[in-house]
């Protein structure tokens, strides 16, 4: 099996292991920016299933995925090395980018929305995965003790981003936002 696919069903089995391992890799960037494509792209497939994605919207949709990590990223960075740093603390936006773009391989299933009937709750399901994978990804990366911690950064970075979300889609007339993560 070749590596990326290896570290994706590792990152979505919630292998510690593996988060340390891309964290460390800094030539995992472009293989934590293909799970983000991949899961956006599962995501627009699913939701076709449930009478949405236009082909516009399909490629709008990667394109906000992909913007929307970097800036979960600078958000979890920010707040976790800034706010709530643990004395060990230590990161750098690429750990961050490495960690979190893996912790969307649970996003993967939401292909199985295309499914007549499946799509809510495959969606909410992969919901649940790819947070509880994003809290085991921000703990691995700002070297954190404490899983609460971690819950603690990523509840604060959704609200932020969540608030950042609203008011991009009221500027530009987008009407509500989809839901953050």
């Amino acid at each position: 099996m070749n590596v990326f696919v290896d570290r994706m069903l590792r990152a979505a089995k919630l292998d510690v292991h593996l988060y340390e391992e891309v964290e460390a890799d800094k030539n995992a960037m472009p293989q934590a920016m293909g799970v983000v494509i991949l899961a956006s792209v599962a995501a627009g497939i699913g939701t076709m299933g449930m009478g949405g994605a236009s082909a516009g919207g399909f490629v709008l949709g990667i394109v906000a995925s992909l913007g929307g990590w970097y800036l979960w990223a600078f958000l979890t960075y920010f707040i976790g090395t800034r706010f709530l740093p643990e004395p060990q603390t230590h990161a750098d936006m690429g750990e961050l980018l490495r960690t979190i773009g893996f912790s969307s391989s649970p996003g993967l299933i939401r292909i199985l929305g295309i499914i007549p009937g499946l799509g809510a709750l495959v969606f909410f399901l992969a919901a649940v995965w790819m947070l509880v994978a994003m809290v085991i990804a921000v703990r691995q990366a700002l070297d954190y003790t404490s899983t609460w911690r971690a819950v603690g950064v990523c509840a604060i970075g959704w609200v932020i981003q969540t608030i950042i979300l609203v008011i991009v889609f009221a500027l530009f007339g987008g009407g509500a936002p989809p839901p953050a993560g």
